[in-house]
């Protein structure tokens, strides 16, 4: 390990240390709290944008679209990495505050599909493509500004704050869509309310645009300004060395991918999860999520110390390892915890479907063209995927019909659905009317009774989860930063790190909700984040240094 005293002094900052920390947090808040809103009020923006198709293809897609901003944030990191290895680290992630800012403000403008048809989640889809854009450039910009500012044995304490800044941009934007939920009746927010977050966020814009111009630019820019030692070209370094390039294969399918995962099934998929599958009312849930992440916060700040005492890795490696063991018994224990009713259903009264494979279709439609009503099995699989309701699928002969199996109930969907559309429809809706009343013989609820969710209990496992989140993330920032050397370390960093957290991070909402769909079991969709935990678990292990105490001026 390199000593600490041997790092050579950087130029002398010309913003104090707690200046520099609190401007890259509070623009990183904001930008946050603008691409979480577009997660927390994923319902009403399917609602809205996606009226074309069903309702569960509709939340999926406006999922994909969700995912598109995290897809093209790869993208982002490289034009704005080069940008700020180029000309620098302050005014680049100036621009991406901008660009996000204005993105967010139009959503809460755009027209819906009722006004303008197909056009309206087109133009969605490219205003969610230009926050992705810019998110690309911001993280890697603030976490270097701070860390090239910060001393060394305080480096993961400071740039901590950048981390979990992300988790209170979350808590911000439930806060601010809880107060308008409280302003204004539930049918004023269906219809309009929910578009208000996004337009309050040209405050926040304003706000966050004047802390960051009073910033200078990096110590350690400026020296290798002064000194002639800027690349000239970031990409071929970056990318054309394998010295370089190992070491941004391995940050990507380790500490990237295995903290993203953790990160996202905490807090995202946790609040999806509660509305979607336990069917939480949605003001119970943000609720319940602002108290869990307000608790778990400050953990970031705790972890981030101790891994300037310990080390990078051991504090990694345990979030990552113990999140992938936790993950299914934690949401086992929600389902209990949130809907009781439904947690004694499933076990007293399991739901199978029994039909011959080939009349059953994958439950989800990418392109919102399939109604599944073609086959009794799809019809009866198609009703329980929008219920939530989890089932076990067993094989009949070729030709059989169709059943589903409620405890020691029987009913039969329609095989096939027949004769006009009209009668098709009826047959469908009595097929329904009868599961419906059957479930909830058996003890299924429609919605969780708000009097029944054990609140602590819900704030309890979702902060642990939290915890094990901020474990993971709290010290990659500065790994990722005494990885790289300064003159291209924007773009080393910003590549992987978007590449991780857009792909594999940012595809688990919509990837583990088409899985749930595909296979009927509520809990299938947490093989995603466990699988990737496990495999980058070993590549922190195995493949990447300890980086604590390097220099980061070379």
């Amino acid at each position: 390990m390199v000593d600490v005293a041997a790092e050579r002094p950087p130029v002398r900052a010309q913003n104090g240390q707690a200046m520099v920390v609190a401007g890259a947090s509070v623009g990183t808040l904001f930008e946050w709290y603008d691409f979480f809103l577009y997660g927390a009020l994923a319902s009403h923006i399917a609602r809205h944008f996606f009226a074309g198709v069903g309702e569960g293809t509709a939340f999926i897609f406006a999922l994909a679209a969700f995912a598109a901003g995290f897809i093209v944030r790869p993208f982002g990191a490289l034009v704005f990495g080069r940008v700020g290895d180029l000309v620098g680290r302050k005014n680049t992630f100036l621009v991406t505050m901008v660009i996000m800012g204005l993105s967010t403000f139009l959503v809460g403008l755009l027209p819906g599909y009722a006004t303008l048809g197909v056009a309206a989640p087109i133009v969605l889809v490219v205003l969610r493509l230009l926050q992705g854009l810019a998110v690309g450039g911001e993280y890697g910009g603030a976490v270097i500004y701070v860390a090239e500012h910060a001393p060394p044995e305080r480096r993961a304490f400071d740039t901590s704050w950048i981390n979990m800044m992300a988790t209170c941009g979350l808590i911000l934007s439930l806060l601010v869509i809880v107060g308008f939920r409280l302003l204004l009746s539930e049918e004023t927010f269906q219809a309009w309310g929910w578009r208000m977050p996004f337009l309050v966020s040209a405050i926040l814009l304003a706000i966050s645009l004047w802390i960051r111009l009073k910033l200078n630019e990096s110590p350690v820019y400026r020296r290798m300004k002064e000194s002639g030692g800027i690349s000239k070209a970031p990409f071929a370094e970056a990318f054309g060395r394998w010295s370089n390039l190992k070491l941004i294969l391995a940050a990507l399918g380790g500490a990237v991918a295995g903290s993203t995962v953790i990160w996202y099934a905490s807090q995202f998929y946790a609040l999806f999860f509660l509305q979607r599958i336990l069917k939480v009312g949605d003001l119970q849930t943000n609720l319940l999520m602002i108290a869990a992440l307000t608790v778990a916060a400050p953990s970031y700040l705790v972890l981030g110390w101790l891994s300037d005492r310990i080390g990078r890795k051991p504090v990694i490696i345990a979030g990552i390892a113990l999140g992938a063991a936790t993950l299914f018994p934690a949401y086992h224990l929600l389902t209990q915890a949130a809907n009781p009713a439904l947690a004694a259903a499933q076990r007293s009264a399991p739901v199978v479907v029994h039909a011959d494979p080939a009349t059953c279709s994958v439950q989800f439609d990418p392109v919102g063209t399939n109604r599944f009503d073609g086959s009794g099995c799809d019809v009866a699989k198609s009703f329980l995927t929008r219920q939530g309701v989890t089932y076990r699928n067993v094989e009949l002969p070729a030709g059989a019909a169709a059943v589903v199996r409620v405890g020691d109930r029987v009913v039969s969907p329609p095989a096939p659905p027949g004769g006009s559309s009209d009668e098709k429809a009826d047959q469908i809706k009595a097929f329904e009317d009868e599961a419906h009343s059957v479930l909830a013989a058996a003890g299924y609820p429609a919605a969780a009774d708000p009097a029944q969710v054990n609140r602590p209990l819900v704030v309890a496992i979702v902060a642990f989860l939290v915890v094990l989140a901020a474990a993971t993330y709290a010290p990659v920032s500065a790994l990722m930063v005494e990885l790289f050397p300064a003159r291209i370390r924007y773009t080393s960093l910003s590549f992987p790190y978007h590449l991780g957290a857009g792909w594999v991070g940012g595809l688990l909402p919509a990837t583990a909700f088409a899985i749930v769909a595909t296979t009927g079991n509520i809990y299938a969709g947490l093989w995603y984040p466990v699988g990737f935990a496990t495999v980058g678990a070993l590549i922190v292990l195995f493949l990447l240094p300890e980086t604590r105490g390097r220099p980061i001026e070379g």
